[in-house]
């Protein structure tokens, strides 16, 4: 299985591919292989900052003679007019990689900025924020970066991580019972040890997983506000809770209040609107 790192590498090497081709036929016949400057990261909204770690790997992979020097980390507030790093080198390199670092600190920005403003509104509560598996696809391992550093959980990273059984799973292998059991033979004929989660839509269902067990957390989906809190108490601390399903800002803290430990919120990522900032000469 690849490290973060080498799906960070991997990522990087092939959005440089697809944007630089066989040359940047623009910057390479305008500026001199020699000519030297200067470029800072202006921020053109208000937010919370997240990418600058990743953007260093992307100016060092392209050039590692480019001097980085942040000025903000990641996590941190930032406004309007705000600087965040000075990078210095070859002008070539600083045109050359531009797109690709703001691609990426304007997208982990974005959805750092997103996660707070939903951690922000469960303060008081016992409850976590939780992303999902809704992620641009070969950008996951970024996204989910930028979740926690907006002050989120993540959920798991992929389908290797955790068992979680959803309605599909559970239709196919023929029920609750049936789905379980066969996990469980699972984890033990392939020597796994993984947490279950299971996928729950109305209180017959979940009565069936109260009377079999043999999972760690109990995904509530699509149920009202009411609902949640009965289910709540039926579940009375046996096992980790989760709402999931339709929530949005306006609505989690009420599904917070009803004391379920975890809500996962697919907006985290799947239609987060990018935090504005330039790349432009000083």
């Amino acid at each position: 299985m690849l490290t973060v790192d080498e799906l960070e590498d991997r990522l990087i090497d092939l959005a440089f591919a697809e944007d630089i081709g066989d040359g940047d036929h623009t910057t390479l016949c305008c500026i001199p292989a020699d000519a030297m400057g200067k470029s800072h990261l202006l921020i053109k909204e208000n937010g919370i900052l997240a990418g600058i770690e990743v953007a260093k790997k992307v100016f060092h992979r392209f050039d590692p003679e480019l001097k980085v020097e942040v000025l903000i980390p990641d996590g941190s507030p930032v406004k309007v007019g705000d600087i965040a790093m000075v990078v210095t080198g070859k002008v070539r390199s600083l045109l050359q990689t531009e797109r690709l670092m703001l691609n990426i600190m304007q997208r982990m920005s974005g959805i750092a900025t997103m996660t707070h403003k939903y951690v922000e509104r469960l303060k008081g509560t016992r409850t976590h924020v939780l992303d999902t598996r809704k992620t641009t696809p070969g950008m996951r391992v970024l996204e989910k970066q930028a979740v926690k550093i907006g002050g989120g959980m993540n959920h798991r990273i992929g389908l290797f991580d955790m068992i979680l059984l959803k309605d599909n799973h559970i239709d196919f292998a023929g029920g609750i019972d049936k789905a379980i059991t066969r996990c469980h033979e699972y984890l033990k004929e392939k020597n796994l040890d993984l947490k279950i989660e299971i996928e729950v839509r109305s209180f017959d269902e979940l009565n069936q997983v109260l009377r079999h067990g043999g999972v760690d957390r109990i995904m509530l989906d699509n149920f009202s506000v009411a609902d949640t809190k009965k289910a709540v108490d039926l579940i009375a601390g046996r096992y980790e809770t989760e709402s999931s399903g339709g929530i949005t800002y306006d609505t989690i803290r009420d599904y917070a209040e009803q004391g379920v430990d975890f809500i996962s919120v697919g907006a985290l990522t799947h239609s987060v609107k990018c935090l504005d900032m330039s790349f432009k000469a000083c």
